[in-house]
């Protein structure tokens, strides 16, 4: 992402990405292939209009009708209770019997799932949808009757990226358990606050996974994460321990007898036992999904079952072009929001055959994914800049060495420098495939802006228009309305709700309304929706031709390849080390990552500087939150930039971090320091 140096006339107040990232200059247009367009699931240049704030909430319908319903619903949108949205009231329905009953009719023997080893020795599986039906039947029987769980419980995943678990989420929504799956990666600590605050009796893991060609012990984080949580007064009543290689322990960590089961065994019980989806309102949550929050504690966003899945199933269907007979590869985590949408909710939704990848995509070496590809016959690729940026430099030549053919691809998560967009269009894409610069948010369950591949040109570093149906505006600190073309950045929000937004935070309705609505709201207690903008917290600068360029989080959460990681959660992290007085994170730009952490510590009175303690507090913020935290750098300072109210100018921090001006300092009540911070970091 391009930059300045701050002002020196800026304000004391932090300067947003956003003003920063509005200086970028607009890209020309690249326009689909004829090829494409011919066979694109949305060529109906109407479609903006039927989804026009006239028909606005009854256009969604359409999307609605893609699914599979037990009772039509009785109302589109409810608004009784603004802005706690309610889509498709009175409707029943089953996102499992959805994604895998529904198809068996035509494609039972057609492939559900593609699981594929980071081990390129070990072959790939291929589930159909038969057997897919088989298995989620089983471990839904497994879950009701074995742990007792009943529709509304809620039962927390910590698994990788494997087979089992798209399984295991299904069998969940079979019988209308809300799961809630914790990034792999995550500590069990980070877990454990998961389990704690859905108040999940049940834990479902992975004894171990590969990852850059070694196992991991998963079932060591499950035991951790138990702990933690009896320590905060929650017990975990069973852990149910899928093995990566059946028959087979890959962790050497003890079974705890009367709550650890593995899952291999047990199921031997279930085997062919049928279990009924159970007919769900469609307002009842179908899962929780954390993401990191300023205050250090996460957000537990709760998705709806009805609205979710149709928004799911639409987005793929017709910004995708996902078809029946597609194979389909995102290479995200299941373990965020992009892997529930659009790994497992979406494309099974349709009936197309899904990658499930175990591993990093550079492993053994940066011509795996196009190796993959080539193989499975993958014609939709979609991924991150972050992945792409990897990809680019570690085998710029790679693409080039296999025969495989994309027809669509997507970018996801963050921003995309142009030139790392112009080598994923003409290196990767093979100049053949049209892109969808996608952006959208964990709380919005799917795509907001971006182009229809068929309809709009695409335009390098821009995520293009909104969807159809998804209404932006852009408020300045005011609330006052940015025009397009202003050049100026603001603080991007949508006018009107839409069926994949997500219905609260869960246990805590205060904190929705206040981080999502409040700031926007023109009528306290209204239940007209035009009074409840939804507050997206990113800056945003929008063109002339109405294309938006997403400029970054206006929080404290820096997004490191494509992971939003709340500020607070690593400076608390590094105060878990007792010798830490004050701790600051700031993000700092990086080739592969996008944003790593910068993290300032000043340390108690009498506690001396030395390489070991630098590590320790490293170490704590990978322990407490996930190495994907790791800081940059640590630095161990004498004093923050403060202002006369004791609060540390991360603004400065950046600037220093950055080799940046750090603009005007003259306010601090410190200002001396920005000098010594910066000789120290020079040296």
């Amino acid at each position: 992402m391009a930059t300045k140096k701050a002002s020196p006339a800026a304000s004391n107040d932090e300067v947003s990405e956003a003003e920063i990232a509005v200086h970028w200059q607009e890209e020309g247009y690249y326009q689909p292939s004829p090829k494409f367009i011919a066979q694109a699931n949305l060529t109906d240049t109407d479609m903006h209009k039927r989804f026009s704030l006239d028909n606005f909430p009854e256009c969604f319908k359409e999307y609605a009708d893609l699914l599979t319903w037990y009772k039509y619903w009785e109302k589109t949108l409810d608004t009784s209770n603004a802005p706690f949205w309610r889509w498709f009231v009175g409707g029943k329905i089953n996102a499992s019997y959805n994604c895998v009953d529904r198809h068996l009719e035509k494609h039972r023997n057609k492939t559900a799932i593609h699981f594929i080893s980071e081990l390129e020795n070990e072959p790939i599986q291929h589930i159909t949808y038969q057997e897919l039906y088989v298995r989620v039947n089983e471990v839904a029987a497994l879950l009701r009757n074995f742990c007792g769980l009943k529709a509304g419980d809620r039962v927390t995943l910590h698994m990788p990226m494997v087979a089992e678990l798209p399984i295991t989420m299904l069998a969940c929504a079979r019988i209308g358990v809300i799961h809630s799956q914790v990034f792999s990666g995550f500590s069990g600590k980070a877990c454990a606050d998961r389990i704690v605050d859905s108040a999940s009796d049940v834990l479902i893991t992975m004894d171990g996974y590969y990852r850059g060609g070694a196992m991991q012990d998963q079932k060591e984080k499950a035991d951790i994460a138990c702990e933690d949580a009896a320590a905060q007064g929650h017990k975990v009543k069973k852990v149910l321990i899928w093995q990566r290689y059946p028959g087979k322990n890959s962790s050497p960590r003890p079974m705890v007898k009367g709550r650890d089961f593995i899952m291999n065994e047990v199921l031997k019980d279930y085997r062919l036992t049928r279990i009924d989806p159970v007919e769900m309102p469609a307002e009842a949550p179908l899962f929780l999904m954390y993401t990191s929050g300023t205050t250090g504690k996460p957000k537990g966003c709760q998705h709806s079952t009805g609205g979710y899945l149709a928004y799911a199933a639409a987005t793929s269907k017709y910004f995708q072009d996902i078809h029946p007979e597609d194979v389909y590869w995102c290479m995200a985590d299941i373990g965020w929001i992009t892997g529930h949408s659009y790994i497992v909710y979406g494309p099974l939704a349709l009936g197309a055959s899904t990658v499930v990848y175990e591993g990093v995509p550079t492993y053994p070496d940066a011509g795996r994914p196009w190796r993959i590809a080539e193989e499975l016959g993958v014609n939709i690729f979609h991924t991150s800049p972050t992945a792409i940026r990897a990809l680019r430099r570690t085998g710029p030549d790679e693409p080039q060495k296999y025969n495989y053919h994309f027809k669509h691809m997507t970018t996801v998560g963050e921003p995309i420098e142009p030139e790392v967009w112009r080598w994923y269009h003409e290196v990767v894409g093979k100049r053949e495939a049209a892109i969808v610069d996608t952006w959208w948010q964990t709380e919005t369950g799917g795509f907001l802006c971006s182009t229809v591949p068929a309809l709009h040109p695409m335009k390098p570093g821009s995520a293009g228009p909104a969807l159809p149906g998804i209404h932006p505006v852009i408020y300045d600190e005011d609330g006052n309305e940015i025009p397009r073309g202003a050049g100026k950045a603001g603080n991007i929000c949508i006018r009107n709700p839409w069926p994949g937004i997500f219905q609260t935070i869960w246990g805590d309705p205060d904190r929705f309304v206040r981080q999502y609505y409040e700031r926007y709201n023109k009528k306290k207690g209204s239940t007209d929706w035009r009074d409840w903008p939804y507050f997206a917290g990113d800056g945003a600068v929008q063109s002339e031709d109405g294309y938006y360029r997403i400029l970054g989080r206006i929080d404290d959460v820096i997004n490191v390849a494509g992971h939003r990681l709340g500020t607070k959660e690593i400076e608390s992290a590094a105060l878990t080390v007792t010798e830490v007085a004050e701790a600051a994170v700031v993000p700092v730009a990086d080739e592969i990552k996008g944003r790593v952490p910068d993290l300032y510590v000043a340390l108690k009175p009498g506690v001396q500087a030395s390489r070991e303690l630098q590590e320790r507090i490293s170490q704590a913020v990978v322990t407490e939150i996930s190495p994907i935290a790791r800081p940059r750098k640590v630095w161990i300072v004498p004093d923050m930039p403060k202002t006369r109210s004791g609060k540390i100018m991360r603004r400065v921090l950046a600037a220093i971090s950055s080799n940046q001006d750090a603009g005007d300092v003259s306010t601090l009540a410190n200002p001396e320091i920005v000098d010594e911070l910066r000789k120290m970091a020079k040296m």
